[in-house]
């Protein structure tokens, strides 16, 4: 079922360069997204598959920070994936999204190979879901994270970029799935300031590649030990990023 009106928002992301429409009550893009797009290594001409693309707030940070990009979107809830199609053509941006499951994909996604696959995965395994069901999708998994790593790694061409955002105590198993299949690991921490420990991590790695790791200095988030209410505490480097559009340097 269509979103109406007056169930959706629209969110300024890249300080106002994206204008994403996006459910009140469901699942909500916030910086997540921006992250992901930004790690990904994306050159004008080559193809990015946004595996799980919600209503697209990643794929089109990529686009609209690499011009003659191809974007490509998977998503299981119809819904979402209308939304991105919209968000696609307000912003003037060419995106094919395809409705579907990540374990059994549409033929339209299973017959082509990509230069780079982008996802965000749910950080949390099975246990109370929210009441909202996208909402509840867009948090805790119904597909294993292994599953969604494989299935990343089937659709890219050899050489081709993976990348992922996810919560730090999902490391290990990120990285054992990708053991063997992928190498050249670059791993930025994200630090939500100097103080705290890194709590996510953005990941990306080359399919069939033997290079070493790259274990990178955290991207610190916010300036400051606390958070003060209604201020933009961002750092200046999250700030190139969020709002400036930059990409993630590892």
């Amino acid at each position: 079922m269509a979103f109406s009106s007056d169930q959706l928002s629209q969110d300024k992301f890249l300080d106002g360069k994206l204008l994403i429409q996006q459910p009140i009550a469901g699942y909500r893009a916030a910086t997540d997204p921006v992250l992901l797009a930004a790690a990904c290594p994306a050159k004008s001409g080559e193809s990015v598959l946004d595996i799980g693309c919600g209503v697209g707030t990643a794929a089109l940070c990529v686009g609209a920070r690499v011009t003659g990009v191809k974007l490509f979107g998977l998503e299981v809830q119809a819904d979402y994936a209308a939304l991105a199609e919209r968000n696609a053509h307000s912003n003037q941006l060419d995106m094919q999204v395809h409705v579907g499951d990540l374990s059994n994909m549409p033929i339209e996604v299973k017959d082509q190979i990509f230069d780079h696959v982008i996802m965000n995965p749910p950080f949390f395994g099975p246990g109370t879901k929210a009441a909202d069901k996208g909402r509840a999708l867009g948090r805790q998994e119904e597909t294993e994270l292994v599953v969604w790593l494989d299935a990343g790694l089937r659709r890219l061409r050899p050489g081709g970029w993976l990348t992922i955002i996810q919560i730090i105590d999902r490391f290990p198993e990120v990285i054992v799935s990708l053991n063997g299949r992928a190498g050249g690991l670059e791993i930025k921490p994200l630090s939500p300031r100097k103080s705290k420990s890194a709590t996510r991590f953005v990941l990306r790695a080359r399919k069939g590649s033997r290079s070493k790791t790259l274990l990178s200095h955290p991207l610190t988030l916010h300036d400051g030990d606390v958070h003060k209410e209604d201020m933009d505490s961002y750092s200046a480097d999250a700030r190139r990023i969020l709002r400036h559009g930059e990409p993630l340097q590892f």
